[in-house]
């Protein structure tokens, strides 16, 4: 497990190290707890914080509660403080300032290893909790709400001149297939086109057989040699059934992230721009620039 320990003292810092390090945790010191606050923010692979309450320049509490937020913000964290002085108002103060346990300081090494365990259990139910919140339990892919999320966060970071391109698609004839061959023959048509696009780059299931995929740092020209390049494969799925193989197509709609731009904005013009291979013969790409409509099918 990945730690984080914030004490003033260099001796405290190297003692619980000493203790955590042998056991396989990876253990990063801070005297600094703004310091440690921006480590922790910026590395979401930290599992456990543990920190003194006299800490400078934020205090120990205050350390607690920017941690907490970042834990509400969807991240398993566990959050240990230790004090020398252990009473009630200590106590009461970090637990309402977001820490989920308590330990003497300097502590021991029986009982910081048991505190640990406690936090490991702790973070992996985080995790899976996490996890089933946003994922689409069909295809494993990111659910809606939690597709926007990592959207808006991926445009925040792209900022008003920065690149990020979107890909909406979805199966043609879709009602077909499941008036034809059932809807478990139409859920294995959904987790085969969902399986395509995972990795392609924040993907998502926006329901029934709509999936959308974000390409942050990527270009207009770029999601659409994607986007033809998914075409493709596509069509060369073939489902299994009873009744033999059945295939499928997919139409595609790809936007361009612009100056001034909103994720709402990207989203819409990219749907527009799938309603429009939809209705102009199915199985094709259209990008939309601005207020023009582009039409591939090579």
């Amino acid at each position: 497990m990945h730690i984080v320990i914030v004490d003033s003292s260099r001796v405290i810092l190297k003692v619980v190290a000493g203790m955590l390090e042998p056991r396989g945790h990876v253990v990063t010191p801070f005297t600094d707890s703004a310091e440690a606050l921006a480590y922790v923010t910026d590395n979401p692979r930290v599992r456990a914080l543990i920190t003194s309450l006299e800490v400078r320049p934020l205090s120990g509490l205050e350390l607690c509660w920017s941690a907490r937020l970042l834990a509400e913000a969807s991240r398993p964290l566990s959050i240990i403080v230790m004090s020398s002085v252990r009473n009630a108002r200590n106590l009461s103060e970090a637990l309402d300032s977001g820490a989920d346990d308590f330990i003497d300081k300097p502590p021991g090494a029986e009982e910081l290893q048991a505190r640990l365990r406690a936090a490991e259990r702790l973070t992996s139910l985080q995790s899976e909790l996490i996890r089933l919140a946003e994922t689409d339990s069909l295809t494993g892919l990111l659910n809606r709400r939690a597709f926007l999320q990592r959207t808006n966060e991926a445009a925040e970071r792209a900022g008003s001149f920065g690149r990020l391109s979107a890909i909406l698609l979805d199966i043609d004839y879709f009602k077909r297939i499941n008036d034809e061959y059932g809807h478990d023959i139409g859920d294995v048509a959904i987790k085969a086109v969902s399986s395509l696009i995972e990795e392609a780059g924040i993907a998502g299931r926006l329901g029934g057989e709509e999936f959308a995929v974000v390409l942050p740092g990527h270009s207009l020209t770029e999601a659409e040699g994607l986007a033809n390049r998914l075409r493709l494969k596509a069509m060369d799925l073939r489902i299994r059934s009873p009744r033999g193989p059945v295939r499928l197509t997919c139409s595609f709609g790809v936007s361009e992230w612009g100056e001034g731009e909103t994720v709402e904005g990207l989203l819409k013009r990219a749907d527009i721009a799938l309603y429009e291979a939809k209705t102009s013969g199915r199985n094709r790409v259209v990008s939309a620039m601005n207020d023009l409509v582009l039409a591939r099918t090579g």
